[in-house]
């Protein structure tokens, strides 16, 4: 029980941590932390402000599992005993990144929101390799650490993006614009990607489908804007979208008619 407990623990802290980087109890939002490189039109890869209400999504989805690994089904299950040192890691690395942020240390920020991203990745990959049977556990898992993973990978180029702008990279370059739609289409093709290696599973795409989409609001309007990057975001996003929808539901359906023909 004690494992259980701690995974609980430290996802509620990151929850916690959240109501404080979103400026309540006193902290700094995060858009205004760091000089404000993590606002909405600090660069050219940052999505618009409401892009961040998917938080809302993802944390509640974490409570939820924080609360249902506490049960005896849980305690039971192999992939839990697998995923719970993983599940407080995102916990613990989410809160130290508000932390860092609060503090102003953006290139501290990138190192840990890479560790963080390399652990969604890691469960995503052990979800994959390992099915899970129990529907409930199953829906749980993938509708948590699904957009979970989804909207990292897109914080994370927002975050570096953000880093390098603070040092004066590309600062009135002509490169900047091709360089950040190259990087947009590249992220669609990682969430092409996913869909692809879970064999159907399109929670991450579709969180990923969320983030562009939010950088093509954000680069059309505001103090950044960029029509070049805006038209790819959009334009990417849609493509995500039908790929995501039409792969996801061909591979759903075969990988289910797979197992009804198994003996």
């Amino acid at each position: 029980m004690a494992i259980p407990l701690m995974v609980a623990l430290a996802v509620f802290a990151a929850i916690v941590g959240a109501f404080v980087g979103s400026g309540a109890f006193g902290g700094v939002p995060v858009k205004d932390a760091a000089d404000g490189w993590l606002g909405a039109d600090s660069t050219l890869l940052a999505p618009g402000t409401g892009a961040f209400v998917v938080w809302t999504f993802i944390y509640l989805g974490l409570a939820v599992y924080a609360v249902w690994q506490l049960g005896a089904t849980a305690r039971s299950s192999p992939t839990q005993r697998a995923l719970r040192p993983l599940a407080a890691a995102s916990a613990i690395l989410n809160a130290l990144w508000l932390a860092v942020v609060q503090l102003g240390w953006l290139g501290i920020s990138v190192l840990v929101i890479l560790a963080l991203l390399l652990v969604l990745i890691r469960i995503f990959m052990l979800l994959v390799q390992e099915p899970v049977a129990d529907p409930t556990e199953r829906w749980i898992m993938w509708l948590t650490f699904g957009p979970y993973l989804g909207w990292v990978n897109v914080a994370t180029v927002a975050n570096m993006a953000a880093w390098l702008a603070s040092l004066g990279a590309g600062r009135g370059a002509g490169w900047t614009q091709p360089m950040a739609a190259v990087l947009v289409v590249i992220a669609v093709f990682i969430g092409a990607g996913t869909v692809l290696y879970s064999r159907g599973r399109m929670a991450a795409a579709l969180a990923m489908v969320w983030g562009i989409a939010w950088i093509g609001v954000g680069r059309s309007d505001g103090g950044m804007s960029s029509m070049v990057v805006a038209a790819t975001a959009f334009i990417g996003a849609g493509a995500l979208l039908v790929f995501t929808l039409g792969a996801g539901v061909s591979l759903t359906s075969r990988r289910r008619q797979m197992h009804e023909v198994r003996p």
